[in-house]
């Protein structure tokens, strides 16, 4: 049996926040957490965290009042004197409860490549959404990745997350950011292969739904540990992204490498849907992940994800009780 990582408390991950420049201005980080078992919403300051739920009562509220208080709240924030503790709170994904919580499949050419597939390049291709249960799936940095009794190769996929800021539909790649609030990190954690009883009769489409089955287990969509707003990250496709088990490096890439760029995935996911402000649009994994080279998560384990310019979510790994 491993021997447990030891994992500090939640609040000692919170540094991770701390403001990151991209170019030469500081970051705005908008964060959830729970403080003395009560729900809250604040950004990040060198003081602590600015606490915002009174004024717009979650980030929900904020995002549907639209862009322009976005906007508002940045020039606005270093005159709010409300201070929480960091190191008194809990984080909780950045957008909790999202109506909707989609994800691509196969947007990186070599992880298309490293699973054995054939990549036949981008004009002959279509994104491949799917879609998790946001609100079992969701967890936040320091929360536990739950390994469940009917699963038996789970992986790892560090994903940019993307965060919708108004309502689109059939809107154009051209237009596609427009339609962006900010970015945040999100974990894909897949089973890979599915227990199923030996008693089931095959049937074609067993292998598409095992496949997307194991992408639904409870906490299987760590998030976090901040929303960084658009303003602050202009171009999405520029990013270093990396993920580590118990600190070693395991994927390791730039976000420029999606085969369907942000806009482009925006502009895709409004042909199938209304987007609604606060869904989340995972935007698929490089290479690297676990299935590769026949490594998977166990009880004990210590997944890290980041990226440049927003931050890292880490989350330790346990079994199910």
């Amino acid at each position: 049996m491993r021997d447990p990582v030891d994992f500090p408390p939640t609040g000692h991950f919170i540094p991770s926040l701390r403001h990151t420049t991209y170019g030469q201005e500081e970051c705005l980080k908008l964060v959830t957490y729970e403080h003395n078992g009560v729900e809250g919403f604040g950004a990040l300051a060198p003081d602590g965290i600015i606490g915002l739920t009174g004024k717009y009562a979650s980030i929900h509220h904020l995002l549907e009042a639209g862009p322009e208080e976005l906007q508002q709240l940045a020039r606005v924030l270093p005159t709010i004197q409300n201070r929480v503790s960091e190191s008194a709170v809990r984080l909780l994904p950045p957008v909790p409860r999202p109506k909707k919580l989609l994800c691509l499949a196969g947007n990186y050419s070599e992880h298309i490549l490293e699973g054995g597939g054939e990549f036949p390049g981008k004009e002959k291709m279509t994104p491949r959404v799917f879609m998790k249960p946001p609100t079992t799936t969701l967890i936040g940095s320091g929360d536990a990745i739950s390994l469940p009794q009917n699963a038996q190769q789970i992986d790892w996929e560090c994903e940019l997350a993307v965060v919708i800021g108004k309502h689109a539909r059939f809107v154009d790649a051209a237009d596609g950011l427009d339609y962006v609030a900010g970015y945040t990190v999100l974990l894909d954690i897949s089973e890979r292969k599915l227990l199923i009883d030996d008693g089931r009769q095959p049937r074609d489409g067993d292998r598409w739904f095992d496949w997307l089955n194991g992408k639904w287990f409870d906490t299987f969509a760590p998030c976090g540990p901040c929303l960084v707003t658009k303003d602050d990250i202009p171009d999405p496709q520029v990013l270093p992204i990396s993920l580590s088990v118990n600190g070693e490096i395991r994927q390791s890439g730039n976000t420029g490498q999606m085969i369907f760029s942000v806009a482009e995935l925006v502009a895709w996911a409004s042909t199938l849907m209304t987007l609604e402000p606060g869904d989340i649009i995972a935007t698929g994994t490089l290479s690297g992940v676990g299935a590769a080279t026949g490594q998977f998560l166990k009880s004990g384990d210590r997944v890290e994800g980041e990226i440049e310019g927003i931050g890292s979510i880490v989350c330790p790994v346990t079994a199910q009780a």
